[in-house]
């Protein structure tokens, strides 16, 4: 299975890059293959607003720029027939979180023009923009007032910092070290930010012609949005956990009312569990919200509740409707809610009654998730019942839609300048049952462009991450690089999976990862070979996050594969918890106790418990920064392959945190290793 000749890594790497398809189409007319420039050119819609009247919408354009390998955003502005497509505020200090005030007269959204992130108000009529706050630190949570002349928002507000000694005076000039850090806080670092200060997040108000912002909320507590507004203007409805354990409360949180006049605080809902994301009614007589339950369990669904204003009568709207509720919008008339819900690998827009009653309304929302192909997108719905959506395809990120109760309609075409151009790869449902136990599982593969079924492919299997997430027929810029190489990848929605009801998502509690999951991903395998076209000497398997925790146990259960890369993958969950970010949430949902008091149960659930049985060739990859699986967890299981003279490899991200494709080039760097690794041995 090994080739003979084994060029170095950075070899393969380079020749690859260089020989790499270039922009437009070839010599003879034929479409190019989708390659690693292409990913600095693509571009996508996010955060669609809909006007009031539903006469044009607003939203944030993202695209990559190639000099800065970072992602800008800017706004750009449509109407809702597709007419007038233009930039609204666009340059390279960036902009975005467009809201439209009640009349529609104005918008308010942040950028950085400043320096820093800071609120703006632009005047539609004239295009006269007025800078409306002077921040030390990043607004969010923008929302306006009933009668526009205030705006809300949330921040981050530094907390009282504590000393246990008295710095010692030096002499002057003198040059010492650094001061030392005390930590006594919980929750004291967080992937993407490193060891964070204490601090808390307020609501503040701000005049929307500009003025000093006014912090509403106290207290050494969070206080959260999206925020709403009461019908006249007299209060401001937000999420907390204003327990005095509130840091170890991991599923915990109630709705409360805070006064514009004097800030006084007013708790609504104090049920167990997490209560959050309220709305209020368009006649200001009731809140909608989600709630979800605080069991000890990995995964629970959201459901849309309603209440009075006041609180009373509260009941579940969405309790029968086996699927998680978020992004709650009211109609215009009062009559029910619109929601975002997961279903089948696909995100879809829900409306609910009053009465109970749950239709879907859109469907086909995603597109924003370059990377890999995961469930993603958003909406928004003006007062007439009009969606404004972010739709993808298997083949293009996310565009601009409407709906207005006849199905999707296109606004933009974002990409086709580039892809109209290029030979995709093209994406297909399977559905298969699991060794098992029967289980019926959906996946999907990618063919290779100018694919011919009568020859045969090498396989990658690609495991999402989560495990409590979903990947779809989306685009997927990694695959299509892949398949541009002449792979076939196969990737599943197994058990633990959302969008499939809170039991399907429950067949992993306490065996993440397993050999359940194992025999999902494995069925899918022979599935796929079963077709007839796919090389079966050659097959490969790879994950980033869970879905690297489930390759680094498989290589563990079995020597099916060629050679496998597990990214950012968890191996030994006793250091894990004890080691990552998000220790208080895993330890009370994703095992039955302490690491200490049930250590068999999180060695058996670790992939460093079977490496005495690893024979594939396995790389790791992880960023040095990355706190929700530390590089730590990678090197250990380095170090135990080099022992035992398994063929590995290690490869360090500088300065990256969990997301290590979070850059243009590091989307494509990641690519490029995973290939060269695979190309290493394949069999001929």
């Amino acid at each position: 299975m090994i080739l003979v000749s084994r060029a170095s890594l950075a070899l393969v790497i380079a020749a690859a890059l260089f020989t790499a398809p270039s922009h437009g189409y070839a010599q003879d007319g034929a479409a190019q293959y989708f390659n690693a420039n292409d990913v600095f050119d693509l571009e996508y819609a996010a955060d669609p607003q809909i006007a009031p009247d539903g006469q044009q919408i607003v939203y944030t354009r993202r695209s990559n720029d190639i000099m800065t390998d970072s992602t800008r955003s800017n706004l750009w502005i449509i109407n809702a027939d597709g007419s007038e497509h233009r930039p609204l505020v666009s340059g390279r200090d960036g902009a975005a979180s467009a809201r439209w005030s009640p009349d529609g007269s104005r918008i308010a959204y942040i950028s950085g023009a400043e320096g820093s992130p800071q609120l703006y108000v632009r005047w539609m009529d004239t295009g006269q923009t007025a800078l409306v706050t002077n921040l030390t630190r990043s607004p969010s949570g923008i929302t306006w007032s009933p009668d526009g002349k205030t705006i809300a928002f949330t921040m981050s507000i530094k907390g009282e910092s504590k000393s246990m000694v008295k710095p010692r005076a030096k002499p002057e000039g003198a040059n010492w070290a650094p001061s030392m850090n005390l930590i006594e806080s919980l929750i004291y670092r967080r992937d993407g930010r490193g060891y964070i200060e204490t601090a808390y997040t307020h609501v503040f108000t701000v005049p929307a012609d500009g003025g000093t912002p006014r912090q509403l909320t106290s207290g050494n507590f969070n206080h959260s949005g999206p925020l709403s507004w009461s019908h006249d203007g007299s209060e401001i409805l937000f999420a907390a956990n204003r327990h005095d354990d509130w840091e170890y409360e991991t599923i915990e949180g109630d709705i409360f009312a805070v006064s514009t006049k004097d800030g006084s605080l007013r708790q609504i809902t104090d049920a167990p569990g997490r209560e959050y994301d309220p709305v209020v009614s368009p006649d200001g007589t009731k809140i909608g919200y989600l709630t979800a339950d605080n069991k000890a369990l990995a995964y629970r669904n959201s459901y849309v509740h309603v209440m009075d204003y006041d609180g009373t009568n509260s009941r579940s709207l969405s309790g029968g409707f086996d699927r998680s509720a978020g992004d709650l919008n009211w109609a215009g008339d009062g009559s029910g809610l619109y929601f975002l819900y997961t279903n089948r690998g696909l995100n879809e827009v829900g409306f609910v009654t009053l009465s109970g009653s749950v239709t879907k309304v859109a469907g086909d929302i995603g597109g924003n998730s370059l990377g890999r192909p995961y469930t993603s997108g958003s909406y928004s719905v003006a007062k007439s019942g009009a969606i404004a959506l972010t739709s993808g395809t298997a083949t293009r990120p996310s565009d601009l839609s409407i709906n207005t109760g006849n199905g999707n309609v296109q606004l933009t075409q974002l990409n086709e300048d580039l892809l109209a151009g290029r030979a995709l790869g093209q994406v297909h449902e399977i559905i298969y049952k699991s060794s098992h136990d029967g289980q019926e599982i959906q996946g999907w593969y990618m063919t290779p462009p100018d694919f011919d079924p009568a020859k045969k492919y090498p396989l990658i299997l690609e495991i999402h991450g989560g495990p409590h997430a979903a990947y779809g027929p989306n685009f997927s810029a990694e695959m299509q690089l892949m398949a541009a190489a002449g792979y076939v990848v196969f990737y599943d929605n197994h058990r633990g999976s959302t969008g499939y009801g809170e039991d399907f998502a429950l067949l992993l509690q306490y065996k993440y990862s397993s050999a359940d999951d194992l025999a999902d991903h494995t069925s899918g395998v022979d599935a796929m070979i079963d077709m007839g076209f796919i090389d079966e000497k050659n097959t490969f398997i790879t994950g980033g996050s869970a879905g690297g925790i489930a390759t680094a146990f498989a290589v563990g259960m079995t020597n099916r594969f060629n050679a496998a890369v597990a990214a950012k993958p968890i191996v030994n969950w006793i250091s894990k918890t004890l080691t990552g970010d998000i220790y208080t949430y895993q330890i009370r949902h994703q095992f039955p106790g302490m690491p200490w008091d049930e250590f068999e149960h999180y060695w058996a659930r670790s992939p460093l418990s079977l490496v005495g049985n690893v024979t594939t060739p396995t790389m790791l990859m992880t960023g040095e920064e990355d706190f929700r699986t530390p590089i730590s967890e990678s090197e250990q299981f380095y170090q135990a392959l080099k022992l035992r003279k398994i063929d590995t490899a290690l490869v360090r991200v500088p300065g990256s945190p969990h997301g290590i494709a979070g850059r243009p080039s590091r989307l494509n760097s990641k690519v490029d290793y995973i290939l060269a690794w695979f190309n290493r041995y394949k069999a001929e």
